[in-house]
């Protein structure tokens, strides 16, 4: 049994309900019992009183996109150290991308970091499988051999598919199997080696530019192909 906590002096926002407002909120063995204006839930009735004076309350944050890189580059991070600081960061779940080594392009990979977030996790792990075989963006990964070991999206992370057939057949198989796909929107050929936005502040520091041309190329080329495969697709 967990102890019972009383959040006070705190802004509950849950968007669920429209609810944005000073409340209380009492929690028992790990689940809100009860949430009711300021002042109203005794403190007798917590073993932990938490002021949040000036904070938010909010449901657990899930973050989109985070780089646990277990398989293989573990002295960068690992699932267990990862989603230690995505709860310290008031985060309940994390979508991993699959740039890990080996990548996540394949159901055994897949299988690895399900097992291994089973074992270490501290918070929810959404796993996100790659769109390419080695994120290289030339041959389709094995989508549905991940979808059966538990990915909830195929992205290949921060690296744009520019092959815009390959890209298609990937949401085909997304659709087909109920995921979203996850677009790097940049056009490679445009970005170059570019390292900030194209400009004449670039030019003036002598730094090679990116421009915008290169995200609106991407993104207009995945809405057109949302459209065409009725695949839901989130850019990022």
């Amino acid at each position: 049994m967990k102890p019972s906590i009383l959040i006070f002096n705190g802004t509950v926002i849950d968007p669920m309900t429209s609810l944005y407002a000073p409340k209380d909120v009492l929690i028992e063995d790990g689940k809100i019992i009860a949430i009711d204006d300021p002042g109203k839930i005794p403190a007798s009735k917590a073993q932990t009183s938490i002021d949040a004076q000036g904070g938010w309350i909010t449901p657990g944050l899930i973050d989109l996109h985070v780089h646990l890189r277990e398989p293989g580059l573990e002295y960068k991070e690992t699932i267990a150290t990862g989603t230690k600081a995505a709860v310290a960061g008031g985060f309940t779940g994390v979508a991993c991308m699959a740039n890990t080594s080996p990548v996540n392009d394949s159901p055994y990979v897949t299988a690895f970091i399900r097992e291994k977030a089973k074992e270490a996790s501290a918070c929810r792990v959404h796993i996100v499988g790659a769109v390419t075989k080695g994120l290289k963006g030339e041959e389709l990964a094995e989508i549905g051999g991940m979808v059966n070991e538990g990915i909830v999206a195929i992205s290949d992370d921060g690296m744009p598919v520019m092959n815009s057939y390959l890209m298609r057949k990937a949401m085909d198989y997304a659709r087909a199997f109920g995921i979203p796909v996850i677009s790097h929107a940049e056009d490679s050929n445009l970005v170059g080696q570019g390292v900030m936005n194209e400009s004449a502040l670039s030019n003036e520091l002598g730094l090679r530019g990116i421009p915008a041309a290169a995200e609106e190329i991407i993104v207009a080329r995945e809405i057109a192909l949302c459209r065409l495969t009725r695949t839901p697709i989130h850019i990022q």
